[in-house]
């Protein structure tokens, strides 16, 4: 299934305050959303379906390379090759790339997740990535209907818009200030939020 790039055209801008205090998000309230959020907009305990992401893998969509692959490990807080998770299940990531990164315009990503004895439809995550507060990119996909008890596997694919030299100088020399909020959605109803940072010049 191939991302599509938001469009942010007429949604409501409304703050991160705002949508704290409103129990039902919407997938327009978050795509008026103008920088990185500083809290989660939504807990835990909002994932009654309780879907768990256990796999991840990227790669040159151009080259076939692939760029990492990760298993979430048995104990939160364990870490892995390129990628740490914390111990609030896994809900921030630190991803660390080469300044190669930057330049790759498509990019595949596989994700293996699994499913709680509820069916779900229209699940839907929406991403979005900043800059020091720029919105860089926003994408938006579906992963379709889960049946109960299931473990799936969907690989989607990224369209990267180019940078231009200026910003990703500043990118790779500001490790982790480039940010990005991922929420995902069952029934237009937001259920999870996760969040990352990102480094691009191949430190640690």
């Amino acid at each position: 299934m191939k991302v599509k790039q938001s469009c942010d055209t007429g949604a409501q801008h409304r703050t991160e305050e705002d949508l704290i205090r409103n129990p039902e998000i919407t997938p327009e309230d978050v795509l008026g959303l103008q920088k990185i959020t500083d809290n989660y907009l939504c807990g835990p305990e909002r994932n009654i379906h309780k879907i768990d992401f256990t796999r991840f893998k990227i790669r040159d969509m151009e080259s076939g390379t692939v760029l990492f692959e990760i298993t979430k490990p048995p104990m939160a807080g364990t870490g892995g090759d390129r990628m740490d998770f914390e111990q609030n299940a896994g809900r921030f990531v630190r991803y660390q790339f080469t300044p190669a990164f930057l330049r790759l315009r498509q990019v595949g990503a596989t994700v293996e997740f699994t499913v709680g004895d509820v069916p779900i439809n229209n699940f839907r995550m929406i991403e979005r990535h900043y800059f020091r507060g720029q919105l860089l990119k926003s994408f938006d996909f579906e992963f379709g209907f889960c049946i109960p008890g299931s473990k799936n596997t969907c690989e989607h694919i990224y369209e990267f818009p180019p940078l231009s030299e200026d910003i990703m100088r500043e990118m790779i020399l500001h490790p982790y200030e480039t940010q990005s909020d991922s929420f995902y959605f069952v029934d237009n109803k937001l259920v999870m939020h996760n969040k990352a940072d990102y480094s691009y010049n191949g430190g640690p």
